[in-house]
């Protein structure tokens, strides 16, 4: 068995909880690699990456460079004389840093590669209706997640599942992956699969404003995925006008009602305490939403305070 020594590089929470499994197994961490710290909110403090917290709070060497192929970052990564690299939810290295250890760098991905290559699988694979999903741990090439595949790890999507609840389910799968994965590394017994080339892979693209917006002429159950694949960040979202007012609404849960009718798809029946939208094959019934200006609540608290007419719509 060859002991390992590890620099870890990732950012958001999904990261920590496997950064955390590494150091409760016992690993040595000899180096931690994150984003720079950057202003957020209204304002505009300088917030923290939260694998930043966890390193300052356990003590690991830090690193959070601007430039990864900055001839001063390379020095001091080569100075850990680290022998293996993990990284989880970080950017694209360059090849000067992804060939610099001997045993490696390794990514986990939240998906069974080789679909759902990219920045938000964990939401792709519940907007497509997937049934299962996974992780996959690869070693790093030149390309996005493209490279051999060490192992994967599979579990099934419950049909009421938002992306916030798979995320967490992803996350302790990907640890037991990453513990199994660094066995299997220390132990010289890795096999490696390459992954196929296929033109009908599905993949996970980036989120933005414009590819979170609700299309209320897809049906029923295409949306409730989508609203559940995007809940609770960044949220799926619409625009509803109503007598010379628009809001923008963000729902964050909905149900799908399959039912005839003959209305305007986009129309929104409201009641004292339920709104529905129809849409090709029925309703979509929105239970949790955040109007623009207002705190996110469940419909009926909503609707204490604010009345729509009957001839409000979505867009």
């Amino acid at each position: 068995m060859e002991k390992l020594r590890i620099v870890f590089m990732g950012t958001p929470d999904f990261a920590v909880g496997i950064l955390d499994s590494i150091i409760k197994s016992h690993y040595e961490v000899v180096g931690v690699i994150t984003a720079a710290d950057k202003p957020a909110g209204r304002g505009q403090k300088i917030k923290y990456s939260a694998v930043k917290e966890y390193a300052l709070e356990n003590g690991l060497t830090l690193m959070q460079p601007t430039n990864l192929k900055d001839e001063a970052f390379i020095a001091a990564l080569k100075s850990l004389n680290a022998n293996l690299q993990v990284v989880v939810a970080f950017r694209m290295l360059p090849k000067v840093v992804w060939e610099m250890p001997k045993l490696g760098t390794f990514n986990l991905h939240a998906s069974l590669l080789p679909n759902y290559r990219g920045a938000a699988p964990i939401n792709w694979a519940i907007i497509n209706g997937e049934e299962k999903t996974g992780v996959t741990t690869f070693f790093i090439d030149d390309k996005i997640d493209t490279g051999a595949m060490i192992l994967k790890k599979e579990l099934t999507i419950a049909s009421d599942e938002n992306a916030g609840q798979l995320h967490d389910r992803l996350m302790d799968l990907g640890a037991e992956a990453v513990i199994e994965t660094l066995q299997l590394i220390s132990n010289h017994k890795v096999q490696l699969t390459v992954q196929e080339e296929d033109a009908d892979l599905k993949m996970a693209y980036k989120l933005h404003k414009d590819n979170c917006k609700i299309d209320w002429e897809s049906t029923g159950n295409t949306i409730y995925n989508f609203i559940r694949g995007l809940s609770p960040y960044p949220a799926a979202w619409f625009t509803l006008k109503d007598e010379g007012q628009e809001w923008m609404v963000k729902v964050f849960e909905s149900k799908w009602i399959a039912e005839k009718h003959d209305l305007p798809l986009g129309t929104i029946i409201s009641t004292k305490t339920t709104l529905q939208v129809a849409v090709a094959d029925g309703y979509v019934a929105l239970l949790e939403l955040q109007l623009s200006g207002k705190k996110r609540m469940k419909t009926k608290e909503l609707l204490n305070g604010v009345s729509f007419s009957a001839t409000a719509m979505a867009f």
